[in-house]
Order: C-alpha cells, then structure tokens, then sequence
C-alpha cells in the first residue's frame, strides 16, 4: 500500500493594499500574517503595495530585450506567479477599494489565473464589505476564484488595542480559519488541476 505523504506547502501571498500614510494597514496585516503563519499548509509572502515602487502607470511593454523595464513591476509579476493562493488585506475607501490596489492587480497579467483568493476588509460601519464586492467581480474577469467567506473588521481602530492587539480575538480569529480553510481546499484543488491540464482561460 502506498504511503501517503503531506501535501507541500501552499505558497500564500498577502497583499497589503493600501498606500496612504498613516493608513492603517499594517496593524491589520500584523494580525492576520501571525494567524496564517499559524496555520497548517502554508508558506507565507507579505507583498505590501507601499514597499514597490510600481511604474505609475501600466505599461504598454513592461518587458523589452527579455528585461523588465521596471524591476518593481518585475517583482510584483513573479511572486504574483509564484504564489498558489492570495489573501488581498483592502480598506474601504468612499466605498471603494484603493486605486494603488486597482494600479496593482491591472498590472499583472494571466499570473493570477486559476488561484484562489480571500479577502480581509477593514472600514467603519460596513468593515469594508462594498470594497470586497467590488475586487470579486475585478477578480472573476482575472480567472481567479474567489471564496465565499471573507474577515470584515467594522470600526477597525476599535478592534485593535494599542499595541495591535485584537480586543475580540476569538471572533476575528475564528473568521480568519473559515477562510483559510476554505484556502487550504480551493488553493491545493487548483494546483493539482494546472498540473494536470493547464488553464487556458
């Protein structure tokens, strides 16, 4: 009888996308990595928008002579590449999401096909849930397969203590392992599927 091996890893890249200063961003992100570092089955890239330095605005041959014309846009491509799951970390921006987010993800090409995706939103009173509608139909365009369940954090300079501390961890921790479960089945289906039969979209 064969002997059953762990699945490797799935390689899961978190997308902090906003830019704006003092935003409140990084505090969010802080969380939600240590709870996917805790996590079975994953290997973990943090990509934060606000540490690329992305051309400003898309370009019509980003590779020229075999060469990235920006290294930024470059980088962003091959991690988009090399990831099997995302996790994009967005606020809700006059119920939108962020442009350096849109800026981002138009700039990446079929990278993105065939992976899956969660979304852990932040805002006030709606906990950036018009945001996340909004990226699932910009993702559905993408080939990407976003799941159903979502971390929406309403009042989120509320949830959080002073040193980045959730005040009700049980509820946000507990919403953060229904996705990355649902990560876990949908990131690990997809890659068996693009070995098997590549996606052609």
């Amino acid at each position: 009888m064969p002997i059953e091996t762990s699945p490797a890893p799935l390689r899961l890249a978190v997308i902090v996308g906003s830019t704006r200063e003092n935003r409140f961003a990084p505090t969010v992100a802080d969380w939600f990595t240590a709870r996917a570092e805790q996590h079975d089955g994953f290997d973990l890239d943090v990509l934060d928008l606000a540490e690329l330095a992305l051309p400003a605005s898309l370009l019509a041959n980003p590779v020229v002579d075999g060469e990235w014309v920006s290294p930024a846009l470059g980088e962003l491509t091959e991690r988009i590449d090399a990831a099997d799951v995302f996790v994009v970390i967005t606020p809700e921006y006059n119920h939108g999401y962020p442009a350096s987010l849109k800026h981002a993800i138009d700039s990446v090409g079929q990278q993105w096909r065939a992976k899956a995706l969660g979304f852990v939103s932040y805002g006030g009173v709606s906990g950036g849930l018009r945001s996340v509608e909004q990226l699932r139909q910009v993702f559905a365009e993408l080939h990407v397969v976003t799941v159903r369940d979502s971390v929406s954090i309403a009042g989120a300079w509320r949830q959080f203590d002073a040193d980045g501390a959730p005040v009700n961890p049980e509820q946000l921790n507990a919403a953060a392992k229904v996705m990355l479960d649902q990560l876990v089945w949908w990131g690990r289906t997809l890659r068996e599927g693009r070995a098997a039969r590549p996606y052609r979209g």
